[in-house]
C-alpha cells in the first residue's frame, strides 16, 4: 500500500493533529489539470494535497483539500464507528495517556473509553479534527 487519502476542511488543522500523533510532513503540493480529473473522475479539480509519512517510513496518509468541486459533506455527521467503509485508522503509540492529552489540545475525543484487551494492549477510538477518527494501540506488559 502507497498511502491512505482523507478529504478534509481545515488542512493546516489535520496536518497539526497528525503532527501531534507522530507523523511528518513529506510534502505538500496543489494539483489541477486534466490529468487530475482524469483519475480521480471529477471536473476542475483545485486541490492541495499534505503527505503525511510515520516515523518509520512505512506508512503514508494523503491528505486533501478541495477548493473545486468542494467536498461533499455526509449526513449526519459523526457517524458511528459501524458505518459502512474506511471508519478508522490505528497508530501504535508508546504512552496512550501522553498522546490523548497532547492530542486533545488539537480538539480530539474520545469516542468510548480507554480499554485494557488481556495483558497486551491498552485501545481507544478518538475523534479528531473533520470527525476523523483514529485508533490508538499501547502494548502493555
Amino acid at each position: 500500500m502507497d498511502n491512505v487519502l482523507i478529504v478534509v476542511d481545515d488542512l493546516d488543522a489535520a496536518k497539526a493533529f497528525f503532527v501531534e500523533l507522530g507523523m511528518e510532513l513529506d510534502g505538500e503540493t496543489p494539483l489541477e489539470g486534466s490529468w487530475v480529473d482524469l483519475v480521480v473522475g471529477l471536473e476542475n479539480v483545485k486541490c492541495e494535497i499534505a503527505m503525511m509519512r510515520t516515523p518509520d517510513g512505512h506508512g503514508r496518509l494523503e491528505l486533501t483539500k478541495f477548493h473545486t468541486p468542494l467536498a461533499v459533506k455526509t449526513e449526519p455527521q459523526k457517524l458511528p464507528v459501524n458505518t459502512l467503509g474506511i471508519r478508522r485508522i490505528m497508530f501504535a503509540v508508546d504512552d496512550i495517556d501522553d498522546v490523548l492529552a497532547r492530542l486533545r489540545v488539537h480538539g480530539a475525543e474520545l469516542v468510548g473509553a480507554v480499554a485494557q484487551y488481556e495483558n497486551m494492549y491498552r485501545l481507544c477510538y478518538i475523534r479528531g479534527p473533520e470527525d476523523i477518527i483514529v485508533a490508538l494501540a499501547e502494548r502493555i506488559g
